[in-house]
């Protein structure tokens, strides 16, 4: 057994892998700002904290005590809006994630792995391949990639174990689905619940590859003790199933029974139009698999929004730049 933090408990992603590691066993210490996810979210057999990340000596306290291993998925992922809210989402990328690996390092923890994002390709040709160079168009990707350069240069300094995990597009239930800026999927299916339309940005010809939560936690874990991936960039998710965002709408209408016809709206900046990752790396390393697809990946993502019900949409980021490429729909809280 093992004693692991991860931020970002009360998150997405975070809180699906605490009860992971939970159920098998370890001690699991969590903490999260409670900004971008749900308090119920956060599993009940596991110690937490509503500490924030950037805090430096919430970070000292929360480690004082000792932790084996790190699991750093905090941030705020909002690739779209950091162009438009550049230091509230660089701040709580970059500087959060110095905090952590601050406090991890000086408490001698045996491995960090860091959840970086698919930002860090930017537009460059699909499929994405972690021997590119990293080239982010965004202010989002630019905080993800100068956050693992730290990373790398305070382990191979301190001789602390790093990996970086590179997750992309993952749906599945607990997922915050009242957030505007973010989680296409889940905004869809928000609105139509509430009897809205879907919206699409641009075109609705932006292809991307969806993973679903467990397909992704599968690598994930095995990042806690596998020699083979220290040192290591690795995409997780699927290469398959390469699919537009209006067959997306489309997905999700016929998933909520929903005659709705999708909506368009003007594209965001920066937005890249292609974007998915090889795994192949993941299979050879991680044995990674699809286990579920796109399609009943989304009917679960539905099943768990309407159990717990719709909500009206919270806009709990402000925008730092309005000006004429600014969306509309952000400014007049539209979604």
């Amino acid at each position: 057994m093992k004693k692991i933090l991860v931020t970002g408990a009360a998150g997405f992603l975070g809180s699906h892998l605490c009860q992971k590691l939970s159920s098998n066993g370890h001690e699991v210490v969590g903490v999260d700002n409670m900004t971008g996810g749900y308090s119920d979210n956060v599993p009940k057999n596991i110690t937490f904290h509503a500490y924030d990340c950037c805090d430096l000596k919430k970070m000292h306290e929360v480690m004082k005590k000792g932790v084996d291993i790190v699991y750093h998925c905090a941030a705020t992922a909002h690739e779209g809006l950091s162009v438009f809210s550049p230091v509230e989402i660089t701040k709580n990328v970059y500087l959060a994630s110095v905090s952590v690996f601050t406090a991890a390092i000086n408490k001698k923890v045996k491995r960090i792995v860091f959840c970086s994002s698919m930002a860090r390709y930017g537009d460059q040709k699909s499929p994405f391949l972690e021997s590119m160079i990293a080239k982010p168009v965004d202010p989002y990707g630019i905080a993800k990639v100068a956050a693992e350069k730290v990373l790398i240069n305070l382990c191979e300094l301190n001789n602390v174990e790093w990996v970086i995990a590179v997750p992309h597009n993952i749906i599945g239930p607990k997922q915050k689905y009242d957030d505007p800026f973010r989680n296409v999927v889940s905004i869809m299916i928000n609105r139509i619940l509430q009897g809205k339309p879907p919206i699409i940005f641009g075109d609705g010809n932006q292809k991307r590859c969806f993973s679903y939560i467990d397909d992704c936690l599968n690598c994930l874990i095995p990042m806690l003790e596998q020699k083979n991936v220290v040192k290591e960039i690795i995409n997780i998710g699927p290469d398959e199933e390469l699919v537009s965002i209006k067959k997306i709408a489309e997905i999700c209408s016929n998933v909520t029974g929903s005659n709705l016809r999708p909506i368009f709206k003007k594209d965001r900046p920066k937005e890249v139009k292609t974007a998915t990752c090889s795994a192949d790396k993941a299979r050879n390393l991680l044995n990674y698999k699809t286990l579920t697809n796109l399609k009943t990946g989304i009917q679960k993502t539905y099943e768990y929004i309407k159990k717990r019900g719709p909500r009206p949409f919270d806009y709990n980021i402000d925008l730092e730049i309005e000006n004429s490429l600014t969306p509309e729909y952000w400014l007049k809280k539209e979604i």
